[in-house]
């Protein structure tokens, strides 16, 4: 199942983003399951009552079911890094969609919390994980120009899962308890599948033209053209020989490129992310018991979580637009850093309001900056590492945002247990994502442009590190285009040859009439600047 390259058995061959095409095809997919990915967990959430009072339990144990969740999603990044750049993305998809509705079915037959844990936490974490990473890999591999856009409508997928998939689910609970609606959660999740078959790979087009050059080749060395024919295609078997003695070895694709901690915009990056996360969940998480205490309806308060999820639906692919602009691009990192500053100041700026329309307020500016990082977070990875380590970076990063997630919320709700106020964690939040977004922006402009302005201009070293598997990569896609005219050359050479060396020989033969036959040494070297191998023996009686 693994990813050969179509002659060597080792890495695929590059291909230009289509830009389009089936691209949104991809696209849809990766909107379908970063909703999946992100809001399913959450959703869980309302079933949570019925769970509590079936199993005798608290609300807490309850809540690990969401927190395994999202620990999976985020500690398994590696894992799925590992098996994508061994396998490929769509059978780690198709593999990930069966896990994840695998451990939702199993999950309506459990009789006591444990077995909750181990089914909808650890089994659809793992298999919701092996669909998220990979699906943003492939959003990659199909888009550069209008990646920004693409990474904007693919992270809208959250806020609109999340609106749509906890009033479904408040539905199933009322009309089939809580284990018909995890029974029918678990069909939804074999969704998951269909997004992972649509993945198609880009090198399979690649190996399709690959095969008409052969094949076309082929059909002109089976035309009935002689003697000569059988000199050109030993002649091209020993160019071919040539090359592949002059090829130098490959070594296979790595399963997890540790190579990317060599680059300073990717440390830079994930201390940034690390920090972010830390504050970034947790304004969200209180809001609604925060609007609560300070005296707002139960029903009025839940609606704050739905003007933020509304705001985010068109904040996203909006942000998309403007980090895809000309002008923009080039500086995607420092509008990242904007948009987390931007957020980090809306919390510092709303920890006092006391009134439901303040909080209203807040939730609109929330939504906004919410959605701007949300859209731009992996649209700066893969401008920083590039497509072809994106698959390592990715998992890397995730794996350290799971520290921040399991640091982060917790320790607010500590905080808030033992300070009984909420402005106190506000502005705690907000100022770890400002201190992300200044650190981000800071050592982006000292430590990336200015060493770009003081380092010389790189040499042409065949030898150098960095990138080397894409060049060979590169180089075998090259190889490939002039297979087939390279093939029918040296026949073309051969015929000009015979020719030149008929000519000469009878100009011999004239001048050297009764000198008996042969070609003198003198002669053969004319015979080599015209053109003709010196190693071939002209014979008059041949002509």
């Amino acid at each position: 199942m693994g990813r050969p390259d179509p002659e060597e058995g080792q890495l695929p061959a590059p291909v230009k983003p289509p830009d389009g095409g089936w691209g949104w095809i991809v696209l849809f997919g990766c909107f379908v399951i970063t909703g999946f990915s992100y809001a399913f967990p959450k959703a869980v959430s309302v079933y949570f009552k019925e769970l509590m009072k079936d199993f005798h339990v608290g609300y807490s144990d309850t809540a690990w079911i969401s927190s395994i969740m999202l620990a999976m999603l985020y500690g398994t990044g590696p894992v799925c890094s590992i098996m994508v750049n061994q396998f490929g993305c769509r059978p780690v998809m198709l593999i990930g969609g069966l896990l994840a509705s695998a451990g939702m079915i199993l999950a309506s037959f459990t009789t006591n919390i444990i077995e909750l844990y181990l089914t909808a936490g650890v089994l659809t974490g793992l298999g919701m994980a092996l669909n998220f990473q990979p699906s943003l890999i492939m959003l990659g591999t199909y888009f550069d120009k209008r990646r920004p856009l693409a990474n904007g409508l693919a992270a809208a997928g959250s806020p609109v899962f999340l609106s749509s998939l906890s009033p479904l689910g408040q539905v199933l609970l009322e009309k089939f308890g809580w284990r018909g609606g995890f029974l029918i959660m678990g069909g939804l999740l074999l969704n998951c599948c269909t997004c992972g078959a649509v993945m198609r790979p880009l090198d399979m087009g690649m190996k399709r033209k690959m095969g008409k050059a052969q094949d076309k080749y082929e059909a002109k060395e089976m035309l009935p053209i002689g003697g000569k024919s059988e000199e050109g295609i030993s002649t091209t078997d020993g160019t071919k020989k040539a090359k592949k003695g002059k090829k130098k070895p490959k070594k296979g694709k790595k399963l997890l490129d540790f190579s990317i901690f060599s680059n300073r915009g990717f440390i830079i990056y994930t201390i940034s992310k690390f920090i972010l996360v830390l504050g970034l969940f947790v304004p969200p998480i209180l809001l609604v018991n925060y609007a609560k205490d300070t005296g707002v309806p139960d029903t009025e308060a839940a609606f704050l979580l739905s003007i933020i999820g509304f705001i985010d639906i068109f904040a996203r692919p909006a942000c998309g637009m403007v980090a895809g602009l000309k002008w923009v691009r080039p500086h995607v990192a420092y509008l990242f850093s904007f948009s987390m500053l931007f957020n980090g100041l809306t919390d510092i700026c709303s920890a006092r309001a006391s009134n439901y329309t303040g909080l209203v307020i807040f939730c609109v500016f929330f939504g906004i900056s919410y959605g701007m990082v949300g859209a731009l977070q992996f649209e700066v990875l893969m401008a920083i590492v590039g497509s072809q380590k994106f698959s390592s970076a990715i998992g890397l990063v995730l794996l350290i945002e799971a520290f921040a997630v399991l640091i982060g919320p917790p320790s607010a709700g500590r905080l808030v247990d033992a300070l009984k106020n909420y402005e106190v964690i506000f502005y705690l939040a907000g100022s770890e994502v400002v201190l992300s977004a200044l650190f981000l922006a800071v050592a982006s402009y000292c430590c990336l442009n200015r060493g770009k302005k003081k380092e010389p201009p790189p040499e042409n070293n065949p030898s150098a590190g960095g990138g080397s598997d894409t060049e060979e990569a590169e180089s075998d896609v090259q190889e490939a285009e002039e297979h087939s005219s390279d093939n029918h050359q040296p026949a073309h050479s051969t015929d000009n040859a015979v020719v030149a060396a008929n000519e000469e020989a009878n100009h011999v033969a004239e001048e050297q009439s009764g000198e008996g036959g042969g070609c003198p040494a003198g002669d053969r070297e004319v015979l080599a600047r015209d053109g003709c191998n010196a190693d071939q023996t002209v014979e008059r009686d041949s002509f």
